[in-house]
C-alpha cells in the first residue's frame, strides 16, 4: 500500500495528482480543462448556469464522459471554487491586525469579481491547494500572537464567513433594489417608510433608530461602492477588536 492509497481520488484530482490513462494513451480531456470551462460558464452565467451537460458541450464531449474526470457535480463545484480563488497576495506586514484586514479585503475582492463563489455550498473544510494557501497566509499573519491553533482557525473561519456573507448580502440587496436606485436612496426610503410604521410604544429602541439621522446620512450621490466599503470595514473592525481582546488575555 502506497501513501497515495490514503488520499481519496477526489483529493488527488483537487491537488492535480495525475491519474494513469488507460492503455497508456494520452487522455482527450483532463481535469484542468473541465474546471476551466466550468469557471468560464460561472463567470458568465452565474453558478446556476453550470451543469455537466453544458460544460461537456463547451468542450465538445458528452455529459457522461466528464465523469471520468470529476466524480460528481458537487466535486466539480469544489474544484471550481479552489481554482477560482487563486493564490492569496503576500500580506507584507508583521502586524497581525493589518495582516488579517488585508487578508479579508483580498478575499472580498475575489468574491466581488466572482460573486458566484459565495453561492458554492460548503461541503467540508478547506482542502484544495489554493484554499490551503489562503489558510497558510492567515496562519502566518497570526504566527507571532499567543493564540493556539483552535483560536487561529476560529478567527480565520469567522472572518471568512463574514466576508462571504457581506458580499452575498450586498449582491442580494442590489438585485432587490428598483432599477436605477442606488444604495443611499434605498436606505433613505427604507428609513422614511419604517419611521411611520414602527410604534415607539411597541419597539422603543427601534423607533429611536429610525428617528435618527442614520438613514439620511449618506448623500444620494454617494457611490454604492463607498457605502459598501464603509459598512464592510465597520464590521471587520468589530471582529478584529474582539480578536485583539482575546490575544490580550492571559488565561486561554
Amino acid at each position: 500500500m502506497t501513501s497515495d492509497d490514503f488520499v481519496p481520488a477526489r483529493l488527488r484530482r483537487l491537488w492535480g495528482m495525475s491519474e494513469s490513462s488507460r492503455l497508456g494513451r494520452p487522455a482527450a480531456l483532463d481535469v484542468n480543462r473541465v474546471v476551466a470551462a466550468a469557471v468560464e460558464i460561472a463567470d458568465r452565467d452565474g453558478l446556476g448556469g453550470v451543469t455537466l451537460p453544458k460544460v461537456a458541450k463547451v468542450l465538445g464531449f458528452t455529459g457522461m464522459s466528464l465523469y471520468r474526470y470529476v466524480g460528481s457535480k458537487d466535486e466539480l463545484l469544489t474544484l471550481m471554487a479552489d481554482a477560482a480563488m487563486g493564490v492569496p497576495p503576500d500580506p507584507r506586514t508583521d502586524d497581525w491586525r493589518d495582516g488579517l484586514s488585508g487578508w479579508a479585503f483580498a478575499q472580498r475582492a475575489v468574491f466581488q469579481r466572482r460573486p458566484w463563489l459565495t453561492r458554492v455550498p460548503t461541503s467540508g473544510p478547506p482542502s484544495g491547494p489554493n484554499q490551503i494557501a489562503w489558510m497558510e497566509t492567515g496562519l502566518a499573519v497570526m504566527s507571532r500572537t499567543r493564540l493556539d491553533w483552535a483560536h487561529k482557525i476560529g478567527v480565520l473561519s469567522l472572518i471568512n464567513g463574514y466576508v462571504v456573507q457581506s458580499v452575498r448580502q450586498y449582491s442580494d440587496l442590489a438585485e432587490g433594489r428598483a432599477e436605477g436606485q442606488g444604495q443611499a436612496d434605498a436606505e433613505r426610503d427604507y428609513g422614511r417608510a419604517l419611521v411611520r410604521l414602527v410604534e415607539p410604544e411597541r419597539f422603543p429602541e427601534t423607533a429611536r433608530l429610525f428617528s435618527s439621522t442614520l438613514f439620511e446620512a449618506p448623500p444620494s450621490d454617494t457611490p454604492d461602492a463607498t457605502i459598501a466599503d464603509a459598512d464592510f470595514t465597520l464590521g471587520l473592525e468589530l471582529i478584529l477588536d474582539g480578536v485583539a481582546v482575546r490575544i490580550g488575555r492571559s488565561d486561554f
